[in-house]
């Protein structure tokens, strides 16, 4: 069964940062591209940040580019969100998701549960 689970979030006020983690297991997640999405109330799911399989490569939502950052461990089925300088705008749940149908886009095949992360001005 295909598990991904997001840690990480919380509480931070605005300029602060958050590490966000999510740990990968059921499947061979070493040779998928992963991604990070984010959903804030009342709105839609949108595209955060998405990494190849090996890390070489990484594309980024205009309105977090140059303060998140993706990376991966393929050793531990890990992928990372480091987040600076968070803004409120940046207040959503934030869900990792694998194998994306279409790259820089919502569709991906497998979805984690999500984790909130709060930014208070």
């Amino acid at each position: 069964q295909v598990q991904l689970v997001e840690s990480g979030g919380g509480l931070v006020q605005a300029g602060g940062s958050l590490r966000l983690s999510c740990a990968a297991s059921g499947r061979t997640f070493s040779s998928d591209a992963m991604g990070w999405l984010r959903q804030a109330p009342g709105k839609e799911r949108e595209f955060v940040a998405q990494i190849s399989w090996n890390g070489a490569i990484t594309y980024y939502a205009d309105s977090v580019k140059g303060r998140f950052t993706c990376s991966r461990d393929n050793a531990k089925n890990t992928v990372v969100l480091q987040m600076k300088n968070l803004k409120p705008d940046d207040t959503a749940i934030y869900y990792c998701a694998a194998h994306p149908r279409k790259s820089g886009t919502t569709e991906f095949d497998y979805w984690g549960q999500g984790t909130q992360v709060t930014v208070s001005s």
